[in-house]
């Protein structure tokens, strides 16, 4: 069984819960047990991200595909725990519920074989209660270079002299 510390990104509080899952499990497992863990109900859209070790994000795994591509692995019920979680990645960030945008950082911190197959998913410990509503999240967008267009359609010289 695997050992998660899973941490909701919220201002001046800690709220953490500490979750034993076994390792041939799912992402949407996983995903499921996060919100069981911090009282959310199953029923907004939800994605699982790669991240380096400063928690910047990066690929994302959705809970559903919603892009008409087949085959490949393309939805959270794909992925098991054991090929995610590895000793080169450690840490994914999960969103759920996208118009709220409630953020957890997932953390692999561990082993566990204190519970049995039949006791898990397993809430191994809970610290600070989930607020009524979401933190306000504000994106700002990448910084462009002036000397990059819009639309990368030239090669940096934007002299229309030529066509004359």
């Amino acid at each position: 069984m695997y050992k998660f510390r899973v941490i909701l990104d919220v201002e001046d509080k800690d709220v953490i819960r500490e979750i034993a899952i076994a390792k041939d499990f799912t992402l949407e497992d996983l995903h499921l047990t996060i919100l069981n863990a911090f009282g959310f109900e199953p029923i907004e859209m939800a994605s699982f991200y790669y991240t380096d070790e400063n928690w910047n994000q990066q690929d994302e795994i959705p809970l559903f595909n919603m892009n008409e591509q087949v085959g490949g692995f393309t939805q959270m019920k794909d992925y098991k725990l054991d090929f995610i979680f590895n000793p080169k990645n450690k840490k994914m960030l999960y969103v759920y519920d996208f118009f709220n945008l409630w953020t957890f950082f997932v953390e692999y911190i561990g082993d566990y074989a204190k519970a049995e197959e039949k006791d898990i998913p397993l809430l191994l410990f809970s610290l600070g209660e989930v607020p009524n509503e979401a933190p306000k999240k504000e994106f700002e967008p990448k910084p462009q270079d002036e000397n990059e267009d819009d639309f990368d359609i030239f090669d940096g010289d934007d002299s229309f002299d030529a066509f004359y």
